[in-house]
């Protein structure tokens, strides 16, 4: 079995540095083909029905995406020369309304236990032992004493400093629209509004 997972290693290796060889020497159309196969080749190979789960929540983030753009389309629209007070009474008056609208909101309602468990799965066994200290090193360094509640559909403290996300990470986690964001609290993985830091969902015990 070493032998095997060594030659996979190896040829993952070969496969990259090929890749890499090739993208430098293509036209713009087969660069972009030689990323998509570079990417591709990062990410967790998963089950038909992880997929499924996988797509099912990628199909909730938009809806909140749609229900939060439906929401701020409704309030009066800022002039071109609105006072610094006008455009924060605006993002208040934005919050407030998508909360409202957002009202009987609960924990799992994004996360959905078809695709916690897929991600808690993914993170606990897709990542080496180094791999695993490093990245919990990153998010757990960056704690800070300011309290940050477990709770949705309620702001992200602005004072709290935003704990980056590292890059191997993203890769085995499911894509995400512009409008939304990963963000840790502890061991605990949420969804948070890249606007307005609302927190929409969260997923407990999600560190590698």
């Amino acid at each position: 079995m070493k032998r095997i997972a060594k030659v996979c290693t190896v040829g993952a290796a070969v496969f990259v540095v090929f890749s890499l060889t090739t993208l430098l020497h293509s036209p713009v159309g087969a660069q972009e083909k030689v990323v998509d196969k570079i990417a591709a080749a990062a990410q967790p190979a998963i089950s038909p029905a992880e997929k499924k789960a996988i797509k099912g929540f990628e199909q909730r983030v938009k809806r909140y995406v749609k229900l939060r753009e439906s929401v701020k389309g409704k309030l009066p629209k800022l002039s071109r020369d609105s006072t610094p007070e006008q455009i924060a009474a605006f993002e208040k008056a934005s919050v407030e309304a998508l909360r409202a609208a957002r009202a009987n909101a609960k924990p799992g309602d994004l996360f959905t236990p078809d695709v916690a468990s897929s991600i808690r799965t993914t993170l606990k066994t897709e990542f080496k032992p180094t791999e695993k200290k490093e990245i919990r090193k990153v998010v757990l360094d960056k704690e800070t004493n300011i309290p940050v509640p477990l709770k949705v559909n309620y702001p992200y403290p602005d004072q709290k400093e935003f704990v980056e996300m590292p890059p191997a990470l993203l890769l085995k986690l499911p894509e995400l629209p512009k409008q939304v964001k990963y963000r840790y609290v502890g061991r605990n993985l949420m969804l948070v509004d890249t606007d307005n830091n609302l927190i929409i969902d969260y997923l407990l015990d999600a560190l590698p």
